[in-house]
Parts: C-alpha cells; sequence; structure tokens
C-alpha cells in the first residue's frame, strides 16, 4: 500500500508498484480527480487500474457529533467510487467512548454500500 495524494509522483508509484492505495480526500469531488489521475498513470504504464485497491483517510464531524446517519450518506459517494475501506482520524477526545460510542454503530451500516 502507498499512502499519499501526489499526482506527479505518488500516484504514479501506486500505478507501477502497489496493489492498494490510501488517498487522501476530503471530498468525493477530490477522491473522483484523484482516481482520474491514478487511471491515467496506469494507463501510462501499461497496469489494470482494477488490480488497485482503493483507501481512503478521512475525519468525519459528524461521526465525532456521535450523527451515524449523517456519516453513512458522507461515505456513499466514497464507496460509489470505489473505496472500500475508510481510515477515520480518531477525534482528540477519549478514543475508546469515540469507538464505543460513534463508531461502532456505523461500521455495520457503511460496511453495507
Amino acid at each position: 500500500m502507498i499512502g499519499g495524494s501526489g499526482e506527479k509522483k505518488t500516484l504514479r508509484l501506486v500505478a507501477q508498484y502497489a496493489d492498494a492505495c490510501n488517498i487522501f480526500a476530503d471530498s468525493p469531488d477530490t477522491l473522483r480527480h484523484k482516481l482520474d489521475v491514478l487511471r491515467a498513470h496506469c494507463d501510462d504504464v501499461g497496469r489494470d487500474y482494477a488490480q488497485i485497491r482503493v483507501t481512503t483517510l478521512t475525519g468525519s464531524d459528524r461521526l465525532v457529533a456521535g450523527d451515524v446517519d449523517g456519516f453513512v450518506e458522507e461515505a456513499r459517494p466514497f464507496a460509489a467510487l470505489g473505496v472500500d475501506t475508510m481510515i477515520l482520524r480518531p477525534p482528540a477526545t477519549s478514543l475508546a467512548a469515540w469507538v464505543r460510542d460513534a463508531l461502532a454503530p456505523a461500521v455495520e451500516r457503511v460496511a453495507a454500500l
């Protein structure tokens, strides 16, 4: 896995060498653009884009606030773009409380996307 969003070097390295990438994207539009760049790099190096697993690193104010429904809707367009795993940045509060109260209730619903 190669993580990052640099369009000239990082995503080209993903196209050449990675089985998975972790793209830092704050919106579906940003992610869509980064994936288009990655597809172009794959074409350039003769790689099948479909062989690369796509994950993303994100934060979610909604999930931090306990808004599971809002988070699921926030995740939906990322899933539609091919993201199969969202890696979440935890808040600067109690990690155990965040996992118990916000993250755990969202897991099954997001997995269903």
